[in-house]
């Protein structure tokens, strides 16, 4: 990991250029997504199964698309007991969390009369994208259809991307326990197409959710006013504010669990002392010899990894609040000092017993936060993302003679007579 020290004069520069290196990663080929996406508007299954074929080298035909309820139980039914048990449980937490999101409307009556109110609808219906590849993610798929269900979504189904012909049998079993009501073996750009535009096979949705590769991401920037998405996610991050009082080992760790993730992703230790931060790369190029993952960690903490010295806690909070990460770790003593002045982070793990992986499973809060300094304007994924608002207005003749003539002089400044005429013949009558 590159180290960088505030004392440095050219710090500012260096830190951006920290920053600015991963983020510039995320670009793509967008001719290469669009055409994708026009194909299956326009050819459906047929370039469904042609791309499956193309990018993911698995043969569908339009009968094969949806996993069957009998591939499903015979998939489930090897699956270890501990897994299964790990899965309830994790479900259980999660679904506590969110239930404790749920919100009603509101109406009231103002003094003149005019009702005024607000309501929330559940969407009819979202596709949640799981991805596949080198790894499979049940934590994934209960993070994305929990807070659906609580908002009461009725029409939940999931695409993933089969691995030389199978589904991973964890993600299966979680995809029941959400009662997933379909669930298609496809994936990359053409996934989020088919759910978007719909194909003989699979429904068009109202709203897609979940993580992918930089096609997925940016089939669903490009699909985004058809259809609505969770956010623009990019790979994931942590950082892990520690000081001496800290195990070098357990912070490196913490670091690793992150960048295992993605070549791109990023994993920044700040710290106001030189040895301690010594410590934890040493114990990083230790566990890098162990990890099945390796080559992954490796890369993304050689690339994009970075080590921060700061003189004080106020230059702590400072570049917290300007990385705006995704994850942050704060374990230093009286953890809840720094975390009321962080105004810029996705989820905050405090204190040495809570690291950012307990978050990813088991803890309850949504594990979907956002990336690449997002934080600064957006929010991980909750319950009111599955829910339509929509405010209602009823007038009384009473209430309209009382404000209608304020609406008028706004109306008549902003040069838009038909406005203001049309609130004028209620006043007239």
């Amino acid at each position: 990991m590159i180290i960088l020290n505030t004392k440095d004069r050219i710090f500012e520069k260096k830190f951006k250029a920290l920053l600015n290196k991963r983020r510039n990663q995320s670009k793509s080929n967008f001719k290469k997504v669009s055409k994708i996406l026009s194909d299956i508007r326009t050819k459906g299954d047929q370039s469904l199964v042609f791309y499956t074929k193309k990018y993911d080298k698995v043969n569908l035909n339009s009968k094969n698309i949806r996993i069957t309820n009998a591939e499903i139980s015979n998939s489930i039914s090897k699956l270890d007991v501990k897994i299964k048990k790990a899965i309830d449980i994790a479900y259980a937490r999660i679904i506590k969390f969110h239930l404790k999101q749920k919100a009603k409307g509101f109406s009231y009556t103002d003094t003149y009369g005019n009702k005024l109110g607000y309501r929330l609808t559940p969407l009819n219906s979202v596709g949640i994208y799981v991805p596949g590849g080198t790894a499979s993610y049940p934590s994934t798929l209960i993070m994305n259809a929990v807070p659906a269900i609580v908002a009461g979504v009725k029409n939940i189904f999931c695409v993933i991307p089969s691995t030389l012909g199978k589904i991973n049998s964890g993600v299966l079993y979680a995809a029941k326990k959400c009662k997933i009501k379909s669930i298609f073996q496809v994936g990359g750009a053409q996934a989020i197409g088919a759910l978007t535009y719909g194909t003989k096979t699979i429904p068009r949705v109202d709203k897609i959710v979940g993580p992918g590769n930089i096609y997925v991401t940016t089939a669903k920037k490009e699909v985004y006013g058809e259809v609505g998405i969770d956010m623009i996610a990019g790979p994931s991050e942590v950082t892990v504010v520690a000081d001496k009082n800290n195990k070098p080992d357990w912070t490196a760790i913490d670091l690793l669990s992150q960048a295992e993730h993605d070549v791109f992703s990023q994993s920044i230790l700040i710290t106001t002392d030189k040895k301690f931060a010594f410590e934890v790369n040493k114990n990083i190029q230790r566990f890098l010899k162990i990890l099945p993952r390796s080559r992954i960690a490796g890369s993304s903490i050689k690339n994009f990894g970075a080590t921060i010295i700061c003189k004080n806690k106020n230059e702590i909070i400072n570049l917290v609040n300007k990385i705006a990460p995704e994850h942050l770790q704060i374990k230093i003593k009286n953890p809840e000092q720094i975390a009321k002045k962080i105004f810029c982070a996705g989820s905050i793990f405090l204190g040495e017993y809570s690291p950012e992986a307990i978050g990813d499973y088991i803890a309850g809060p949504n594990h979907v936060l956002p990336t690449s300094g997002s934080a600064r304007f957006s929010s991980g994924l909750s319950v009111a993302d599955f829910y339509k608002k929509t405010s209602l207005i009823k007038c009384s003749k009473r209430g309209v003679e009382k404000i209608g003539q304020f609406a008028i002089n706004l109306a008549r400044y902003e040069k838009l007579d038909a406005h203001a005429i049309s609130i004028e013949k209620r006043l007239k009558n």
